[in-house]
């Protein structure tokens, strides 16, 4: 499976994608037209020759390299709010508030592994993948990096806080208001949402319940994020409630432990120096190029780093399909060590902030 810059070919499966992860996954919406002009803007972010964060957006998929098949995608918002508004409920003692104090921010967005292609690392690849390309092009993005998870919903499509303030807000259907959101004007927010504070005694009990609370399938994905150093800091999605998570872009665990060096091409045959050693049998490796538009990732088990030599030997086949060559330059992360230093990272107590 190899990570890759979106293409237009891939907008049958990137419409598939929508229509799969269901209403409230806001960063794609089951629309022809928008989705074709999503592809658009992300082919012409990564052609672009940036030295500060705008408008912006970065859209990969995961490819099975074998089959063709479009296993996933993952995304990264270079400025958010940039060209229509990033608004948020922030929740204070007593009152919901909309405000937009994430605008700037850089977000993580799109992430989807579709179900039928689950497997072992799929998830950590589209997940830190972004990582990795924000710690080769720190100029492209916000110091600050922020993701909004998604809220509780049912098999139905039914949020118990949407139905809520929908009573205030148009009454317009969970689907129809994520769907809007997604492909609407920057003045929508304005004409459905109330504006003024939302006392929280308002909220009847099984809407209060879910504010701050994650989509059963974005659990996965949230556990990542916050063994990464991501925190919930009070601000919340406006229509499912769900919590946004943020954190310092240098401060990112994955950053911290990827390492930038020299590859060195070996024959797919040849038994790499360090193999047998201990600490280098079978360790599996996030690996990346260093294009743009040209950018490519996998996961492999195949690659011994050599940090002696401050060198990463990798088989010529998988060179030749991550676009390495020899003496050129990778960047990688061991997950094995991402992974202890993240389990250590998450069992630490998480600090709770007042707003």
């Amino acid at each position: 499976m190899i990570i890759r810059p979106i293409q237009y070919r891939d907008l049958p499966a990137l419409q598939e994608i929508a229509r799969e992860s269901g209403p409230g996954f806001t960063s794609l919406v089951d629309d022809r037209t928008y989705l074709e002009s999503k592809i658009r803007h992300a082919i012409d972010s990564f052609g672009r020759d940036i030295q500060r964060p705008g408008n912006e957006h970065y859209l990969f998929v995961l490819e099975d390299e074998n089959t063709g098949d479009i296993m996933g995608t993952t995304g990264i918002e270079a400025s958010a709010g940039h060209e229509r508004p990033l608004c948020h409920f922030r929740r204070e003692t007593g009152n919901l508030i909309r405000c937009t104090h994430y605008t700037g921010c850089s977000e993580i967005c799109s992430l989807y592994l579709r179900p039928r292609y689950r497997q072992a690392n799929a998830g950590k690849l589209l997940s830190k993948v972004r990582f990795l390309f924000m710690a080769q092009n720190p100029q492209r993005f916000s110091s600050t990096i922020i993701a909004e998870m998604r809220g509780v919903s049912d098999a139905g499509g039914q949020s118990p806080f949407w139905n809520w303030l929908k009573t205030r807000a148009g009454d317009l259907d969970f689907a129809t208001v994520t769907r809007l959101a997604g492909t609407g004007t920057p003045e929508f927010m304005d004409t459905i949402l109330p504006a003024g504070p939302l006392p929280v005694t308002d909220i009847p009990p099984e809407a209060q319940r879910v504010i701050g609370q994650v989509h059963e399938q974005t659990r996965p994905a949230l556990k990542m994020l916050e063994a990464e150093g991501f925190r919930h800091t009070g601000f919340v999605d406006l229509f499912d409630a769900g919590p946004t998570v943020e954190a310092e872009l240098y401060d990112i665990i994955s950053i911290k432990l990827s390492n930038q060096c020299q590859v060195q091409v070996v024959d797919d045959s040849m038994t790499a120096i360090t193999r047998h050693q201990p600490g280098n049998r079978n360790q599996a490796m996030l690996i990346t190029n260093m294009e743009l538009a040209d950018f490519r990732a996998t996961v492999t088990e195949a690659a011994t780093w050599l940090p002696h030599h401050n060198l990463l030997t990798v088989p010529e086949s998988l060179a030749r399909a991550l676009g390495l060559v020899d003496g050129g330059m990778t960047r990688f992360l061991p997950l094995a060590q991402a992974a202890a230093r993240t389990e250590f990272h998450s069992r630490t107590p998480e600090v709770k902030y007042a707003h």
